[in-house]
C-alpha cells in the first residue's frame, strides 16, 4: 500500500506548546520517506544537480531528498556555525520574528552547470529562501525550485522565489 505524504503528515504532525513539532513525521521510515518522495516528485525530470538546505531541519530533509535523486547536498549554514572554506553570505530579510539570518555556502559548492533544488520544512515569509535564491545565482548556478513540507506565504510573495511545491498549506494543518 502507498502512503500518502499528506496523509501521513497531517496524521504524525502535531503543535507542542505553541510550536509546531514535525519530529514524528521523521522518526517513522516509512512516513520519512513517503514525505521525502513527495517533496522531489514535481522535480524528478528537471535535471537537479544538487540540492541545498538550510540548517537544521533542511540539512535532514535536503539530505535525504539529495540521496532520492541521486545528486549531491549543499549545506546553508546560518552564521553561528563551523564552515570551512570560502563562502558566499547574503543577509536575509527579516522572518516572521523580525529576525534577520547571515545564510552561508561554500563558495565551490555550486558553479555554472548547476540545477539547484532548496527543500526546507516551512515557509513563511520566504525570507531566508530569498537569500537562498541569491546565494545560488552568485555561485553562478540557477535555483529550478523550492520544495517545502508546509507553505504559509503570503501570495504576493511568491513571484521573488519562482517555482514553489509544497506537501501542506498551514491552514490544512490541525488546529493548535
Amino acid at each position: 500500500m502507498t502512503i500518502s505524504a499528506r496523509d501521513v503528515l497531517l496524521k504524525r504532525f502535531q503543535w507542542v506548546d505553541g510550536h509546531a513539532d514535525m519530529w514524528p513525521v521523521f522518526r517513522d521510515g516509512d512516513a520519512f520517506k513517503a514525505i521525502v518522495r513527495a517533496l522531489v516528485a514535481p522535480f524528478r525530470d528537471e535535471g537537479i544537480t544538487a540540492v541545498c538546505g538550510i540548517e537544521s531541519r533542511g540539512f535532514l530533509l535536503g539530505g535525504a531528498s539529495a540521496l532520492e535523486l541521486g545528486v549531491g547536498f549543499v549545506a546553508v549554514r546560518k552564521a553561528a556555525g563551523l564552515f570551512p572554506g570560502d563562502k558566499l553570505v547574503r543577509e536575509t530579510e527579516p522572518d516572521y520574528r523580525g529576525i534577520r539570518h547571515e545564510l552561508r555556502i561554500q563558495s565551490a559548492s555550486l558553479g555554472p552547470a548547476d540545477r539547484v533544488l532548496l527543500v526546507d520544512d516551512w515557509i513563511e515569509t520566504g525570507s531566508q529562501a530569498a537569500a537562498v535564491r541569491a546565494l545560488v545565482a552568485a555561485s553562478g548556478a540557477e535555483l529550478a525550485g523550492c520544495a517545502f513540507v508546509v507553505d504559509e506565504m503570503r501570495p504576493d510573495l511568491r513571484p521573488r522565489l519562482g517555482r514553489v511545491h509544497a506537501l501542506v498549506t498551514s491552514d490544512q494543518l490541525p488546529d493548535h
